[in-house]
């Protein structure tokens, strides 16, 4: 019989967070405590909740325009405006997806011809590479460095370009170092982005949860709004990642393209998560300061507790994620992970499952309350403090 499947999906291969999630489901133990999952603990504030239900009410289950109801992309807008200093034209330039996801792989799809390079920084979010290579790209990796606190360098994406570089992906704030850009270097890579005339593709989704300095995006900086196409959500900021609700932003000649692809593969975002998506942006600040600061709580617990069990970590000032070192005790993240969590049912995500360079660190997720975070932390130090006593055997 003749193979039914393409050869670019076959080798593509299965994320490596979903690994560990697997393992944990087989165990059926109600004892294993899992820091492994980026989805906020939080539910949807009410007042989102009710708008949703409201529409369902009001029997609104038809279709939306296809780029997503006017009064979204409204709303995206003012919100865009009012905390970022973004301006973009409701009608041309914003189109309402099933996710952030969705958003990165028609804005990959819409820019990339067959064998254009993209650029890729990472550890950073398992999808960039495949969407990368089933848009027909050719993914080229940056391994950002633990010294430079996982940000990007002008160097470094220099060093990258060829003559069939296009796309650079800028995942900040990271998952899932934690690591955030700031103006200045933001500034420094827009430099050798318009030497090279490149476009960017930057993910934002986490740009509300930062916990010193206000979220800078490239878009802000001088030349590089007709270059950057804006990926953003509603998972993270709001709580609301069953509601399958993102958007992209950016020049009316590349948003029109996305929707394209969005119009024939899609259709359009869910009509429900649209209504409750404008209850957000109209009356979600106060949720979304709440929210942010409980993570910065947790955050601070993190690092703190790291210092003390003398676990290296760098300290994470965007997202949801804390990336601590365990290349002290000669073992693979696999590895690692693999014994605390038979050994001490805690899961965690091994560095490696988000690029090459994430080898010899770990992903805490600390979306999860500070009481877990304490028993978790807990079993962490019990295990630390057992490899300590192995390698002074």
């Amino acid at each position: 019989m003749r193979n039914p499947l393409s050869k670019t999906i076959i080798e593509i291969k299965p994320s490596g967070i979903r690994k560990y999630f697997d393992i944990v489901s087989e165990m059926n133990d109600p004892d294993v405590i899992s820091l492994g999952v980026g989805e906020p603990d939080f539910e949807t504030p009410w007042h989102i909740r009710d708008e949703g239900i409201y529409s369902l009410e009001k029997g609104r289950t038809f279709y939306t325009a296809n780029a997503g109801l006017l009064e979204l992309r409204e709303e995206i807008c003012n919100y865009l405006k009012r905390r970022f200093e973004l301006n973009y034209d409701a009608k041309h330039e914003v189109l309402v997806t099933v996710g952030g996801s969705e958003a990165i792989d028609i804005a990959l799809r819409a820019m990339i011809d067959p064998g254009d390079e993209v650029i890729i920084p990472q550890p950073s979010y398992v999808s960039y590479e495949p969407c990368a290579v089933l848009a027909g790209g050719k993914p080229v990796i940056i391994e950002l460095k633990h010294e430079n606190q996982f940000r990007l360098t002008a160097q470094e994406l220099e060093e990258a370009i060829t003559d069939k570089t296009k796309v650079l992906i800028l995942p900040f704030p990271n998952n899932p170092t934690g690591a955030v850009m700031e103006r200045k270097d933001l500034e420094a890579i827009a430099a050798v982005i318009e030497k090279h005339d490149l476009f960017v593709l930057s993910d934002e989704i986490y740009s509300e949860l930062c916990y010193t300095d206000k979220h800078v995006s490239i878009a802000n900086i001088p030349g590089m709004w007709e270059r950057t196409i804006l990926i953003n959500g509603f998972s993270k900021s709001y709580a609301m990642t069953g509601w399958r609700l993102g958007y992209a932003c950016g020049p009316k000649e590349i948003v029109e393209q996305m929707y394209k692809i969005h119009q024939f593969c899609i259709m359009c975002a869910p009509t429900t998560s649209q209504y409750a998506a404008i209850d957000a942006l109209k009356n979600g600040d106060a949720d979304v300061q709440m929210m942010r600061e409980s993570y910065n709580q947790r955050r601070r617990y993190l690092v703190n507790a790291f210092q003390e069990m003398g676990l290296e970590c760098f300290e994470p000032f965007g997202a949801f994620y804390i990336f601590p070192c365990i290349k002290q005790f000669g073992m693979t993240s696999d590895e690692f992970a693999t014994r605390l969590l038979h050994e001490e049912k805690l899961a965690i995500v091994p560095g490696n499952a988000f690029g090459d360079s994430g080898e010899g660190f770990l992903r805490i997720s600390y979306a999860y309350s500070l009481e877990k975070l304490k028993i978790a932390i807990g079993r962490l130090k019990n295990f630390v403090e057992k490899l300590n006593k192995e390698q002074n055997r």
